[in-house]
């Protein structure tokens, strides 16, 4: 039987949440009934990854929404690869794919990696935001949230909206907490003794990782023995490091840059935090669940459906600085506490948030359009 050929877009090869979700995706994919090809709209170690575990990759290079002098382009490799389904992750790839789709007359799935508009955008950056989502989502034959909160954010916005909710999923054979892993504390000169948080994200405006140095400073003042372990990159990465500067912390505080060893990071962290301002369902804080961390995020959007508080991690309104520094001050001389929140967290995500299930979801959905 002919394999079923699908194209999955995402704006950029270098990894990050969505990324991430497009790699496990196209992994996990049964090979017998289908054929995965990525196309990014950026180079990236996505593409070595891709390369590693034997899925074609394209890059078709832009940085634009709506690049219309792209769109030849994407149409022809949909054409030349027959594929069969398109697949579009996130808002800039779903700009760049849904005319090539249509004119082919492919069906076209958009999965919302959590929306491109929030509340502390200008108003009418936000209003040409949702007017863009507004119409891919129409565009569609099938929309994907990431979680419910996702769907109802749409459903508020977007009269008529209609979505099926495919929670993301996690590897639970790569974030096994039982694995043996590099000694990244020793790497980076980390004592035995020192607790470490955890910050795997990119370093951005969405991220909020000033509100977590700020708690941080209050955390330090009171247990010498946390540190702060800072991954990724991003353009407020300069900013954050001068901040860390300011508050007294260059002693503290580690800035490790982009990895991809997330698995190894995490087996390292006592804690792990994440600061966001706005969320779709966070990838990062699922990986840290699944390895048994104790977690500190706020709660917005798809982190609420993932946290209970007080039982598998804790959650903070966004910007709260002082229920951030009380709750990880709280976990860093509780090292009792910390096993039974993580142990928690792992059972919550081999229940709920398996990527096997994430996949088969997924694979019924482009049967159906079929």
């Amino acid at each position: 039987m002919k394999k079923i050929k699908i194209i999955q877009a995402i704006r950029q090869g270098k990894i990050g949440g969505g990324e991430s979700h497009v790699l496990d995706l196209v992994k996990h994919m049964d090979k017998s009934r289908f054929e995965p090809i990525v196309l990014s709209f950026t180079e990236g170690q996505m593409m070595d990854r891709l390369d590693a575990i034997g899925i074609e990759n394209y890059v078709i290079h832009t940085e634009r929404p709506f690049d219309f002098s792209k769109w030849q382009e994407v149409k022809k490799l949909m054409k030349e690869k027959e594929i069969d389904i398109v697949h579009a992750h996130g808002t800039r790839a779903g700009t760049n794919v849904f005319w090539p789709a249509r004119r082919l007359g492919k069906p076209l799935l958009y999965t919302v990696h959590g929306w491109s508009f929030h509340d502390d955008q200008q108003v009418l950056v936000k209003r040409i935001r949702v007017a863009i989502e507004k119409y891919l989502t129409g565009k569609t034959d099938l929309n994907i949230s990431v979680s419910q909160s996702n769907q109802d954010t749409g459903k508020h916005y977007f009269s008529g909206f209609r979505s099926k909710v495919i929670n993301n999923g996690i590897d639970l054979e790569r974030f096994d907490p039982l694995l043996n892993y590099a000694d990244i504390r020793s790497e980076f000169g980390v004592e035995d003794h020192a607790v470490l948080i955890g910050y795997i994200a990119r370093i951005t405006k969405q991220k909020d990782p000033f509100t977590l140095l700020k708690a941080f400073k209050k955390v330090s003042l009171i247990h010498d023995e946390a540190k702060l372990f800072v991954v990724g990159d991003g353009e407020l990465k300069e900013e954050a490091e001068a901040l860390c500067a300011t508050l007294g912390l260059n002693d503290k505080v580690i800035f490790a840059g982009y990895r991809t060893d997330v698995p190894h990071l995490l087996n390292a962290f006592d804690i792990y935090c994440l600061p966001s301002l706005w969320e779709g369902l966070p990838i990062g804080l699922m990986e840290a669940m699944a390895m048994k961390k104790a977690v500190v995020a706020t709660e917005v959007d798809g982190t609420r459906e993932l946290l209970m508080h007080g039982e598998n991690g804790y959650v903070v309104k966004p910007k709260d600085i002082d229920a951030m520094a009380e709750y990880l001050g709280k976990l860093v001389v509780g090292e009792k506490l910390r096993r039974d929140v993580g142990h928690h967290a792992r059972a919550t995500i081999e229940k709920n948030f398996n990527i096997k299930a994430m996949v088969r979801e997924t694979e019924e959905a482009y049967l159906s359009l079929l």
